[in-house]
């Protein structure tokens, strides 16, 4: 049985989620969705299986910096399933850290149940506090498992790293043990503790009474212990949830690095974890932003991840705090480094209020974008792409992606960006020649050829009826110099607004930004700006900024670029609690 403390109304979703399991009323055998999509179902082969969407991250190139996101499919049997709880404990230093935990924890109860009625092990881990269950069945279950043969000799200790972290730079400085309290509001509650009777420095003494504990469940925050139920089992995939990411949820002895680094099949549910950082420490991100590095460091080196949702349908779990645009920044040309400057332009400055995703060419086939099937998932997208290709099925995603209505940011040679010269596609490839017609509402027919630097300059400005727009706000009142050689823009879409123009000598003045609705009815925003030293004008970041807020319907900063400072790496504190 379980304990009477029960989350309210939790039950009767509980019941529906547990007959789509047992009953496999979604499909009959084979993964049935595209890459990046989160399912779960199950098939009868003799007991249930989890199907699911695993993601990881790959180097585009050795020493590139720049990673794939990509998913693949996984069928777990549940028989052979863990799910452990890292320390989600009833109270806990940091306020702020508590809400969240109380307000995530209903959600992961629905996880849990959904993953102990499909025949999952449920392993609660809330550390220094197995006195509190020390009659409980569960506690009894994790002590009298049988000695494993092949128990770890150091499975009881903290893990602080693993071989493959060495080459990757730890991503959030946590060196100040993460809280993001008020200062105020954090007084007050180390007052509220000590007048419990509780440690303000470590002040849970039990689980969130917001979860369950079954009596089939097991209790231990011991290494041996869990090693030895997984063994006893023949439990070979471990889900792990809880928190903080970056701190136990990483290094106990029942957590990611331990379980990897011994041969367990793990992943992390991205979704039902936080993390200890304080926004006023490197990178200088939101709350969330953080979580969402550390997650990726994790699918980096360490293992994958997967969503609640794959059990559950639906959509992930998100706190209410967290209203960032989930934001893709998409790069595949070969002539402006824009994997390079706009990688650096949106970690430097759009990853404060936007969750960002990244998408790369292939480095072995740059008709191809990895992953990309993920951009479903994001809210609008920024694109520099340059004369590609793509496979149907990736190309149909952008097609998608405009039918959908999602605003697009789109930077220089996005104007031809699904267009070849004259070539045909190769076969399985498609291409979209009417992309800058139809969304961008531009019309691209070459360049000038000049080279500012060696030849003419490209001069721009703000047209005099465009003053005062809020994408241009902070920007120069008069003409100033770009890299950008100048494209031939002309003439516009009916419904694209010209803002900003330019000119080379005494040649035609040519639109170079401005704004359109799309064939989908998203927003647009392009310029035909982009050189990499353009990135090094505070004018051209300025705009960039301006438009990506712009275009994903955000208010645009009145505050200055240097309201963050600059991203740099973090110490490397991975192991502090």
């Amino acid at each position: 049985m379980c304990s009477t403390r029960v989350w309210a109304g939790a039950c009767a979703v509980l019941c529906g989620c547990a007959m789509l399991l047992l009953c496999g009323v979604l499909g009959g055998g084979a993964f049935a969705s595209e890459p990046g999509s989160n399912f779960l179902f199950t098939r009868d082969t003799g007991g249930n299986e989890f199907s699911l969407a695993l993601r990881h991250r790959v180097p585009v190139a050795a020493g590139s910096g720049q990673h794939h996101t990509l998913t693949e499919p996984a069928c777990w049997p549940a028989s052979q399933t863990a799910v452990i709880v890292c320390d989600m404990w009833d109270s806990h230093h940091c306020l702020n850290a508590v809400r969240r935990v109380r307000e995530m924890a209903p959600r992961m109860n629905e996880f849990l149940h959904a993953a102990r009625r499909a025949g999952a092990l449920v392993i609660h881990a809330p550390s220094d506090c197995m006195a509190a269950y020390a009659e409980h069945p569960a506690r009894r279950r994790a002590q009298e498992a049988p000695r494993a043969t092949n128990l770890p000799a150091e499975i009881g200790q903290w893990c602080q790293r693993i071989a493959a972290e060495e080459q990757v730079v730890y991503p959030i400085d946590q060196s100040d043990g993460g809280e993001d309290d008020d200062p105020q509001e954090h007084a007050q509650w180390e007052t509220q503790l000590k007048a419990e009777g509780r440690d303000p420095a470590a002040p849970w003494k039990q689980q969130i009474d917001l979860l369950e504990i079954c009596d089939d469940d097991a209790i231990s925050d011991r290494g041996e212990e869990v090693w030895n139920l997984l063994e006893s089992r023949g439990i070979q995939h471990v889900m792990l949830v809880g928190v903080h990411t970056n701190m136990c949820v990483l290094g106990r002895p029942f957590g990611l690095r331990q379980l990897v680094q011994h041969g367990k099949r793990v992943v992390l549910v991205r979704d039902l974890t936080d993390t200890m950082y304080n926004p006023q420490r490197s990178p200088f991100v939101q709350h969330h932003s953080g979580t969402d590095l550390i997650v990726e460091y994790i699918e980096k080196c360490v293992c994958p991840t997967i969503t609640s949702n794959q059990l559950l349908g639906g959509t992930p779990f998100r706190f209410s705090s967290d209203r960032r645009k989930h934001l893709a920044i998409i790069m595949s040309e070969d002539e402006y480094q824009t994997d390079r400057t706009l990688t650096l332009f949106a970690r430097e400055h759009l990853q404060r209020d936007f969750r960002l995703s990244f998408f790369y060419a292939d480095a072995a086939d740059a008709q191809s974008l990895p992953g990309i099937a993920q951009l479903a998932e994001a809210d609008a997208a920024v694109i520099s792409i340059r004369r590609r290709a793509l496979p149907k099925r990736q190309l149909d995603v952008f097609r998608r992606f405009v039918a959908d209505g999602k605003p697009i940011v789109a930077l220089r040679t996005a104007s031809h960006a699904f267009a070849l010269r004259a070539s045909e596609p190769p076969a399985g490839h498609d291409v979209w020649p009417e992309f800058d017609r139809d969304v961008l509402g531009g019309n691209y027919q070459g360049h000038h050829g000049n080279q500012p630097g060696t030849g003419p300059a490209t001069w721009v400005w703000i047209l005099p009826e465009a003053h005062g727009h809020d994408l241009l706000q902070g920007l120069p009142a008069g003409e100033w110099t770009v890299s950008s050689w100048l494209y031939k823009t002309q003439p516009l879409g009916p419904q694209a607004v010209p803002l900003m123009m330019g000119r080379v000598d005494d040649l035609p003045h040519v639109p170079v930004t401005w704004t359109n609705t799309h064939s989908g009815g998203g927003r647009v925003f392009y310029t035909s700006l982009g050189h990499p030293d353009d990135f090094q004008l505070p004018a051209f970041r300025r705009l960039l900024l301006n438009g990506t807020y712009w275009a994903a319907g955000l208010e645009v900063p009145r505050e200055a670029m240097d309201r963050q400072p600059p991203a740099t790496p973090a110490p490397d504190a991975r192991g502090a609690n």
